[in-house]
């Protein structure tokens, strides 16, 4: 076969690529180790978006109060939060299946895909020689380097929609946004769950909205163990498991369930290096072009490392799909910008952001200026009683955006527009002139922009100013 692309994995950046190619009229071949039955049901983490948004139903519930609405203590039926899962899943699946790939001209081959030489990929007997190649394999479920944990029976993002029944006691192993999304989730759903966190919570985010996080967390019964060794892990009576953590003396965390949500690149059957590419433990080492050592072959999503790596999230993998679409067919200079892509958890409050923290603006230049507004003082947010929240945004002196924090309600909708704005070089200024919709949660974006006036009004000259034209203008 000698189609113009060929791509190998059908999760969210393989179907991305292959059908917008096959929209063009681009020959292309996707070949799909597992088939196309569930391909693409856990990119983007589908299950955890709906267990989330089920165990979201039940906190509105709890405080439905607040509103004078008396419902009482939710009753949960986690065989039903189950179904729920299988019923988004299901209703999804058409959109990957064979037929419409098929129909879109797609040629779809099932099977282990892994590289002959550098020109060519065998699937089997079959033989595959394109003109370009991507490499869009994911990631799966990684264990750490932790004595006794191969041991264990552990639960990862991709089965954790295979339970039927709640765990009785959970405990989450990571400071990820997975982690702490899924661990508010299951203690909302019933569970008593408790994060072991070596690294922290969501490190290299801005403090004072992973504090934000904290609270929440530790106000809704979640337990936290941050920056603490795990020596080991064990099976305890009755197959509950048990981490042994460091300390004087060693402290103990026991649970009936173990959640993992460490990832790794899926690369092991690939035989890479006879395709001439390189690759670490990060990923497939790709330039900002996604482009490997070999030049014919590209890497995107999850399995791409180096320097456009570490982002596991669905739009990262559309965006990469995008930017080698207009490579590859279009000969665009098209390269990835990290600073332009929005970093999300999906916990409540949710936090989103993108460029720099304010951290590592300072650390690049002491001359910044903080600007913040808190959703307290928002029409919306006071109405629908979610008021816990900021958005900050870290600019240079002249104005221009570094970097936007928004912990709260809506946080990754609201990060949009910045997103936007640090891409098309838009300084706060502009931003402040931009008429936001009220009453919405958009509103305090607005104000967070406007406060950079705010130093102006006490300037002497400026005020002069004023006055004279108020007087002669």
């Amino acid at each position: 076969m000698t189609p113009d692309l060929c791509v190998i994995g059908a999760g969210r950046a393989g179907l991305a690529l292959a059908s917008a190619a096959a929209a063009f009229g681009v020959p292309t071949v996707l070949i799909a180790r597992d088939g196309m039955s569930g391909a693409g049901r856990n990119a983007g983490g589908l299950p955890s978006g709906a267990l989330i948004a089920a165990a979201a139903q039940v906190r509105a519930l709890r405080e439905a109060s607040r509103f004078g609405i008396a419902a009482g203590e939710p009753q949960v039926n986690f065989a039903q939060v189950h179904d729920h899962m299988a019923r988004v899943a299901a209703a999804l699946a058409p959109n990957a299946s064979a037929e419409r790939f098929t129909a879109l001209g797609v040629k779809v081959i099932t099977g282990e895909a892994r590289f002959r030489d550098r020109n060519s990929v065998l699937v089997g007997d079959q033989v595959i020689k394109a003109r370009r190649f991507a490499v869009a394999t994911g990631s799966r479920p990684a264990i750490p380097a932790i004595v006794g944990l191969e041991e264990l029976a552990i639960l990862s993002e991709d089965s954790i929609a295979t339970l039927t029944r709640c765990p009785d006691r959970l405990i989450v192993l990571g400071g990820e946004p997975a982690a702490i999304a899924l661990a508010q989730a299951m203690q909302r759903l019933g569970s008593v769950v408790t994060i072991v966190a070596a690294q922290g919570l969501l490190p290299g985010e801005d403090p004072e909205a992973v504090g934000l996080i904290r609270r929440a967390l530790l106000r809704e019964g979640v337990t936290l163990h941050e920056e603490t060794k795990v020596l080991r892990a064990e099976t305890a009576a009755k197959g509950r498991v048990r981490l042994v953590l460091a300390g004087e003396p060693e402290h103990i965390v026991e649970g009936t369930h173990l959640l993992v949500t460490a990832r790794e690149p899926d690369l092991a059957a690939l035989d890479l290096e006879l395709g001439g590419i390189t690759s670490d433990a990060a990923g497939i080492t790709v330039s900002t072009g996604l482009r490997t050592s070999n030049r014919r072959v590209y890497a995107i999503g999850a399995c791409a490392g180096g320097a456009p790596g570490g982002l596991q999230a669905p739009h990262v993998a559309d965006h990469h799909a995008s930017l080698v679409l207009r490579r590859a067919l279009f000969r665009q200079p098209a390269r990835l910008g990290a600073a332009v892509i929005p970093r999300i958890v999906q916990s409540d409050p949710a936090l989103a952001s993108v460029g720099l923290t304010e951290a590592q603006a300072r650390a690049k230049s002491p001359a910044i200026n903080v600007l913040r507004w808190p959703y307290a003082e928002s029409d919306k947010a006071q109405a629908e009683r979610k008021t816990e929240g900021f958005v900050k945004l870290v600019t240079d002196k002249k104005g221009r955006i570094l970097g936007v924090t928004i912990a709260g309600a809506q946080a990754a909708e609201l990060i949009l527009p910045w997103s936007m704005a640090i891409q098309k070089g838009f300084d706060v200024k502009e931003m402040a002139g931009f008429v936001m919709p009220s009453p919405a949660f958009s509103e305090i974006s607005a104000r967070a922009a406007t406060s950079f006036f705010a130093p102006l009004a006490a300037k002497p000259g400026l005020r002069r100013l004023i006055g004279f034209l108020r007087r002669f203008g």
